[in-house]
């Protein structure tokens, strides 16, 4: 039964933040700034450079104006159906499914703040 409140229907948390970069070096450069300031290692992803789990910074932007918000929840159907009670729409274009067909991503249509909003869900 849904109480309306996201955190305790959904298991919702902020997971990390994306910054957007023009490059992989300018991704690099900015992990690197996040690993000297705060001692947050940095690891590449196809797609990305990972500041610990706290920050993903995109080689050659990403979503988002000026980035975007990953939101984790526990389970993804659940959030889909929690979200579009609400009248809130997902993008089914970012969809991004696991090899068994189950989905572990997937982006909100409405941007807030300049920032794309994402939900995640660990495996």
């Amino acid at each position: 039964m849904s109480t309306g409140d996201p955190v305790r229907d959904l298991g919702l948390y902020l997971a990390h933040v994306g910054i957007n970069a023009k490059s992989l070096e300018e991704a690099e450069g900015i992990a690197s700034t996040f690993d000297a300031l705060m001692g947050l290692p940095a690891s590449r992803t196809p797609v990305s450079v990972l500041s610990g789990t706290f920050v993903e910074t995109m080689a050659g932007n990403g979503r988002g104006e000026h980035g975007h918000l990953g939101f984790h929840v526990d389970s993804i159907p659940d959030a889909e159906a929690w979200f579009s009670e609400r009248g809130v729409e997902i993008d089914e274009s970012s969809r991004r499914l696991r090899p068994d067909g189950t989905t572990h991503l997937i982006y909100l249509k409405p941007e807030v703040g300049g920032f794309a909003i994402h939900l995640t869900e660990d495996e």
